[in-house]
């Protein structure tokens, strides 16, 4: 039996997102450039997202570049840039003809004019799609997020649009980049790191956490397959007894 076949598609998370890390030292590794090992990471991009579209995943979320990221080198920060364009330049009809929906979070007014651009227009034309919704964190971090989310809160609070006492969490979630978006139920992070780097630290309140040592460029789909059978493998209990859960099943 395959690892795909081993997959309860009835159980299948709604929400993947993976933190895709590792592609600089995969390259040093082989005595190349960082760059190289960002050519090489698309590559995985591509084949995760064509495996998460083939299961039936409803959202598939990637941290590309982090607001971290920023503080990188400039040749290496212009060739990501520009990798960012190609790839959206080349995958834009892929997307559409797999019935893929492209959303992007994160202060993307950072980004270089071109590669804004060229996002906004693969975010319109994919617009309508109903299938996989594949959204890219770029120049993204969740501190910033939960602190833009806490000034326009506080500015409608001060115009008089909602009562500081009756703020709820689903209120406050209104003002994430990710409102609409279920939370993650399954994170996944390469490279053997053991943290999540800023990324969605709302939204992973209650995910469930895989860690792999391979490198981003080494990620197969038999390695996202087995992040799922792992998955499907744990007891969410959200606080709950296991007695509990049960009860509900």
């Amino acid at each position: 039996m395959t690892l795909k076949n081993k997959i309860d598609t009835l159980r299948l998370p709604v929400h993947i997102a993976i933190i895709m890390d590792g592609n600089g030292r995969w390259a040093r590794q082989r005595g190349k450039d960082r760059i190289f090992g960002h050519q090489q990471g698309v590559k995985t991009v591509r084949e995760v997202i064509e495996c998460a579209a083939e299961l039936g995943l409803k959202y598939l979320t990637l941290y590309a570049f982090s607001t971290e990221n920023w503080g990188r080198p400039d040749d290496e920060i212009s060739a990501l840039m520009g990798i960012m364009v190609q790839s959206l330049n080349n995958e834009t009809d892929t997307l559409i003809r797999n019935n893929i929906r492209l959303k992007a979070i994160g202060d993307v007014n950072r980004l270089a004019e071109d590669v804004r651009e060229r996002l906004f227009e693969t975010i319109e034309l994919t617009s309508k799609a109903d299938g996989l919704t594949l959204i890219i964190a770029l120049s993204y971090s969740s501190r910033w997020e939960i602190l833009n989310a806490a000034r326009k809160l506080a500015s409608d609070v001060k115009n008089d649009l909602i009562e500081p006492e009756a703020i709820m969490e689903d209120d406050f979630e209104k003002y994430l980049t990710t409102f609409g978006i279920p939370d993650p139920e399954l994170l996944i992070r390469t490279s053997g790191e053991l943290r999540v780097s800023n990324f969605l630290l709302w939204q992973l309140a209650y995910t469930e956490l895989y860690f792999t040592e391979l490198l981003w460029p080494d990620f197969s789909k038999d390695e996202f397959y087995k992040a799922i059978i792992d998955f499907q493998k744990r007891e969410r209990r959200f606080g709950k007894t296991s007695e509990q859960v049960r009860e509900k099943q």
